[in-house]
């Protein structure tokens, strides 16, 4: 039985399940944890506390390159990842377009900025921070946060996102999310293995890639459950 709500109708007081405070505070929660562990990372390298000391311990033991361990690290190269989500994108607009769905082209050109802003926001975090390298790399520094992390994250991340509504079946959705998982997973052995940056590098990355994804998702939200449906205006 519905409970009559101020004005005598039907309805429920606010918040409700699935109303716009609480969809605003489960999102705050989302992007809010990522981010504030994203920080208490930085603050650790940055000052070199006992976090960084011991990813530097665990990336001593873990350190063994091989050619299978630069060939996962090399997923994360622009080269590899961004081609996949120009593609990606290429063909949700196509098929967004020929569906008659309105803004068509919203999710890809918003991916596609999204992904532009990585080297943005990543190489001045870099330079920041000037972090040097694990000992196989030979010195040099700006190794945090890492940079192949982040482009795989978002490009093989945005990929599915912009994907989503134009899959059909749990089987198909889960077969994608599997692979995006898979892929990010690899780039981030390749690079620890191969010695290419320090653990907490990686994982600062993807706490970063968490934020700019979930606010991608949030973004996205109205054109993520209209797959294949036509707009207003094209009825």
């Amino acid at each position: 039985m519905r409970h009559t709500g101020p004005d005598g109708g039907l309805g429920t007081p606010p918040p409700v399940p699935g109303s716009p405070t609480s969809l605003f505070l489960l999102s705050f929660l989302h992007l809010g944890l990522p981010a504030l562990l994203f920080a208490l990372i930085t603050w650790q390298v940055a000052v070199h506390g006992p976090l960084a000391r011991a990813d530097e311990r665990l990336s001593g033991r873990l350190v063994h390159r091989d050619g299978f361990s630069v060939f996962l690290a090399d997923l994360g190269n622009v080269t590899v990842a961004v081609p996949v989500l120009a593609v990606v994108l290429g063909y949700v607009a196509v098929r967004a377009r020929r569906s008659g769905t309105d803004h068509w082209w919203t999710p890809s050109v918003a991916a596609g900025v999204l992904m532009a802003l990585v080297p943005a926001l990543v190489v001045p975090l870099k330079e920041l921070i000037d972090r040097p390298g694990p000992p196989v790399m030979g010195g040099g520094t700006g190794y945090y946060p890492s940079g192949h992390t982040a482009t795989a994250a978002i490009a093989y991340g945005a990929a599915v996102l912009v994907l989503w509504p134009w899959l059909r079946g749990r089987s198909s959705r889960g077969a994608v999310v599997a692979v995006c998982v898979a892929l990010n997973l690899g780039v981030a052995l390749g690079l620890v293995r191969s010695g290419y940056h320090w653990p907490l590098d990686v994982v600062a990355s993807w706490c970063l890639c968490a934020v700019l994804l979930l606010s991608l998702r949030l973004y996205l939200g109205p054109h993520l459950g209209r797959g294949g449906r036509r707009g207003s205006s094209s009825s």
